[in-house]
C-alpha cells in the first residue's frame, strides 16, 4: 500500500510531530524491557518505527523545498529541535544500545543492519559522558538549525534578485525559447527579465550579447548570500567541536567512517591523481579558448565569458549549439522515453495516476513488476518561485518488510528547475537537462528498485556516501548514446526526428573541455575536503580557496567570487568531507557503464538484469566494492573514467 501525498495544514504539524515522537518514546521504552534483546524484538521494530516518521515528515520538508513559502518554512523549523532531541535522545539511549550489542544476527541482510546500527550509536555519542552528551545534542540541533539558514538565505537571495533589460541588442542572440521566457510586457513597453533562477541565469551567461551585463549577472550570482559567511564559520566550529567529542582528529575523519573510501589519504590522493591526469588536456582547453575569443572578439578572456565564449566554440568547432537540441527535445516527450527504457532495461512498467500532488505540473507514475504493484514516482521538473534551484532525487517511502510481515512499497521525488512551459512553447529541454533528468531517474531507480527486506539497508538506506552517486552517473552516460536519442528526439512543432547529424555532434561534442570540467570538480572537492581536515574561520576560508585554485583554476575568479557562500551541497545539504563522492563513484558508473553499452541497442540487457540483481536490488546490504565485485567478478577499472572523458595523457586539446 503506498501513502497519498498529504495536504495537511501547516499550522498544527509542529504538534502532531510532538505526538508522534512521544508516542514512538514510549514503543522505544519498552522495546528495551525485553528480557531477551533479538533482532526481531528491537532492530525490526525500531525499523518500522522510522519509516513511520520518514512518511510523515517528509512531506513537509519537501513541500518547503518545492513550493516555499512563509508557512512551510515556519512549520519546518519549528519541526527541527523537536526531531533533533528525539534524534540525539535515541542514539544515546545507553540502554537500547546495549541491548542491540548482544543482538547475534542470523543473515547476511541482518548483520549488516546491526554492525551499521552499532557504528551509527557510537558515533552519535552513545559511549560520551552524559555533559559530553548534552553538548553533543546541542551541536546537532544547531548544525540543523545553522544548514536550514544557509539554504534559506540562498533562495532568499536567489529570488531577491532580478536584471531587467529595454535593448533588444542586449538579447540579441538568446535562442527563441529563452527569449520568450524572458519577455515581459509593461505600461505597453517590451522588457526582457533575468534572474539567478538557473535556466535564465544560464540563458543570459550562455547567450547574452553584452559583456557589461554578462558581468552584472555573473556578479550578483557569485556574491549571493554574503551572510552565510558566518554560517559557514559557525558550522565548521560545531563540525570540528563534533568530531573531536567523538575521538576524531577532524570532521573529514569522521566522516570517512560510514564511507567507501579508506582513509584522508586515499581521498586526497584520488583526487591529487585526477588533477594531474586533467590538468595537460586542460591548460590545452583553455588556451584554445582564450585564443578564440582573442581572435573573435578582441578580447582577453575573463571568468563570466567561459560559458558565452564556450558556447561560441563548441558551435564553431562541432557546428553544435546547445539551443539546436531543444525544438527535439520537449520534457514530456523525453520523460515518456527514459521511462520506455528504464521499462526495457528493467523490465518495469509505469503507469501515469491520478493522486494528490503540491502543484499542478507534477507527473506521478505507479510502478509493475511481474503484474504487480512495486513503487511510485512523482516527477516535479520545471522551475517556478518558490522552488529551491538545482535537481535532486528524495526518497519518501521505502521497501521492506515489516515486524508484522506486511511488505511495504517504496516511492521517490525526482525534482529539477528546467525551463517552464510558456502560453506558446512547451517546456523544452537543453541536452545537458536531458542528462540531469536520467541522473536523478538514476537515483529514483536504486532507491525504488531495492528489494531488501530489511529497511535500513533497502534502496539508498545503508549505502555508503561516495558510492551513492554510481548508480546515477552510470545512468546519466546513456542520455548522449545515438539509440537513446532517437527515441525521445522529436521536433515539438513538427513531429520529425532529430536528425542523425545532430545526435553525431551531440556525442562530439560530450567531452567538450571536459578536462576543465573535471578541475572544477577536482576544485570543489579539494576544498571541502581540506576545509574539514582542520578548523578554517573567517578569512582562512577564503585563502584555502585561493590556494587550490592556484592548481585548479587555470582562470582565476575575480577577487569578489564568493563561490563558498553558495555550495549548499557541504553546508546546507549531505556532502560535508564527501563532495568527493562524484568522482570517487564515478570510476564505478564509467567501468559499469562500458560493461552495459551496446553499440546498436544503446544497452546490453543481460549485463543490465545483472546490474540491477547485484547493485540496485541489494541496496545497502553490502559494501559497493563487494557488490560490484559479485557482478562483473572483477574490482572497478580506473582507467574506465579517463576513457569516458577521453583524456589525453598528453594533454591534446
Amino acid at each position: 500500500m503506498l501513502q497519498t501525498f498529504p495536504d495537511t495544514p501547516l499550522k498544527p504539524f509542529p504538534e502532531e510531530l510532538k505526538t508522534l515522537l512521544d508516542r514512538q518514546r514510549q514503543t522505544i521504552q519498552l522495546l528495551t524491557q525485553t528480557t531477551l534483546a533479538t533482532y526481531d524484538t528491537i532492530l525490526k521494530p525500531l525499523q518500522d518505527l522510522e519509516e513511520e516518521l520518514e512518511v510523515f515528515f517528509t512531506p513537509l520538508s519537501h513541500r518547503n523545498s518545492v513550493a516555499n513559502s512563509p508557512e512551510t518554512q515556519a512549520a519546518y523549523e519549528a519541526s527541527l529541535p523537536l526531531l533533533s532531541a528525539f534524534h540525539s535522545e535515541m542514539t544515546q539511549n545507553t540502554t537500547l544500545f546495549e541491548a542491540i550489542k548482544q543482538i547475534e544476527a542470523d543473515t547476511p541482510e541482518t548483520q549488516t543492519v546491526t554492525e551499521h546500527m552499532v557504528r551509527d550509536f557510537r558515533l552519535s555519542g552513545a559511549e560520551l559522558t552524559e555533559a559530553d552528551k548534552k553538548r553533543m545534542e546541542a551541536i546537532d540541533l544547531r548544525l540543523s538549525e545553522l544548514s536550514n539558514a544557509f539554504s534559506q538565505n540562498l533562495l532568499d537571495a536567489t529570488n531577491a534578485y532580478e536584471m531587467i533589460l529595454d535593448d533588444p541588442a542586449d538579447v540579441a542572440e538568446l535562442p527563441p525559447a529563452e527569449l520568450e521566457a524572458a519577455t515581459i510586457e509593461k505600461e505597453g513597453k517590451t522588457y526582457y527579465r533575468f534572474t539567478l533562477q538557473m535556466p535564465s541565469y544560464l540563458a543570459y551567461m550562455t547567450y547574452g550579447s553584452n559583456r557589461a551585463r554578462r558581468e552584472e549577472l555573473y556578479r550578483a550570482y557569485t556574491t549571493r548570500a554574503p551572510e552565510n559567511g558566518a554560517v559557514i564559520d559557525e558550522l565548521l566550529r560545531l563540525r570540528e567541536e563534533k568530531a573531536h567529542l567523538l575521538g576524531f582528529g577532524s570532521y573529514a575523519a569522521y566522516a570517512l567512517e560510514t564511507r567507501d573510501a579508506e582513509d584522508e589519504t586515499s581521498v586526497l590522493s584520488f583526487l591529487e591523481t585526477l588533477l594531474e591526469a586533467a590538468r595537460p588536456q586542460a591548460q590545452a582547453e583553455l588556451e584554445t579558448l582564450r585564443t578564440f575569443a582573442r581572435e573573435r572578439d578582441g578580447i582577453e578572456l575573463v571568468s563570466h565569458d567561459i560559458a558565452y565564449y564556450g558556447e561560441k566554440l563548441k558551435k564553431a568547432t562541432f557546428d553544435f549549439d546547445e539551443s539546436e537540441t531543444k525544438p527535439y527535445l520537449e520534457q514530456g516527450r523525453v520523460l515518456s522515453g527514459l521511462l520506455e527504457i528504464v521499462t526495457e532495461l528493467f523490465d518495469i512498467r509505469f503507469t501515469p495516476v491520478d493522486v494528490p500532488t503540491w502543484n499542478a505540473s507534477v507527473r506521478v507514475y505507479d510502478l509493475h513488476e511481474n503484474g504487480s504493484l512495486c513503487g511510485r514516482i512523482y516527477f516535479d521538473l520545471e522551475a517556478r518561485e518558490g522552488k529551491r534551484g538545482g535537481a535532486w532525487m528524495h526518497d519518501w517511502e521505502t521497501h521492506f518488510v515489516d515486524a508484522e510481515g506486511k511488505q511495504h512499497l517504496p516511492s521517490a521525488f525526482v525534482v529539477a528547475n528546467f525551463a517552464p512551459a510558456t502560453e506558446t512553447t512547451p517546456s523544452l529541454l537543453r541536452h545537458d537537462d536531458v542528462v540531469t533528468l536520467f541522473h536523478e531517474m538514476g537515483h529514483a531507480i536504486h532507491h525504488l528498485f531495492g528489494r531488501t527486506t530489511e529497511r535500513a539497508v533497502s534502496g539508498i538506506n545503508g549505502v555508503a556516501w561516495d558510492v551513492v552517486e554510481f548508480p546515477s552517473q552510470f545512468l546519466e552516460n546513456f542520455a548522449y548514446e545515438a539509440p537513446i536519442l532517437r527515441r525521445f528526439g522529436f521536433h515539438y512543432k513538427s513531429g520529425e526526428p532529430i536528425p542523425e547529424p545532430l545526435i553525431t555532434r551531440i556525442k562530439a561534442a560530450k567531452n567538450f573541455q571536459a578536462a576543465l570540467g573535471i578541475l572544477r570538480q577536482v576544485e570543489f572537492s579539494l576544498f571541502d575536503f581540506r576545509l574539514h581536515q582542520k578548523l578554517y574561520q573567517g578569512e582562512e576560508v577564503q585563502r584555502l580557496l585561493d590556494t587550490i585554485r592556484e592548481k585548479t583554476a587555470l582562470l582565476p575568479p575575480p577577487e569578489y567570487n564568493r563561490f563558498q557562500h553558495g555550495f549548499a551541497h557541504i553546508f546546507a545539504g549531505g556532502y560535508a568531507a564527501g563532495y568527493y563522492s562524484y568522482k570517487w563513484a564515478e570510476v564505478l558508473s564509467a567501468d559499469a557503464f562500458f560493461a552495459c553499452l551496446d553499440p546498436k541497442e544503446g544497452f546490453n540487457r543481460i549485463q543490465a538484469r545483472g546490474y540491477q540483481q547485484h547493485i540496485l536490488a541489494r541496496g545497502g546490504s553490502e559494501p559497493m566494492h563487494r557488490l560490484y565485485t559479485q557482478w562483473l567478478g572483477r574490482a572497478p577499472r580506473v582507467e574506465s573514467l579517463t576513457k569516458l572523458y577521453d583524456i589525453s595523457p598528453e594533454g591534446a586539446a
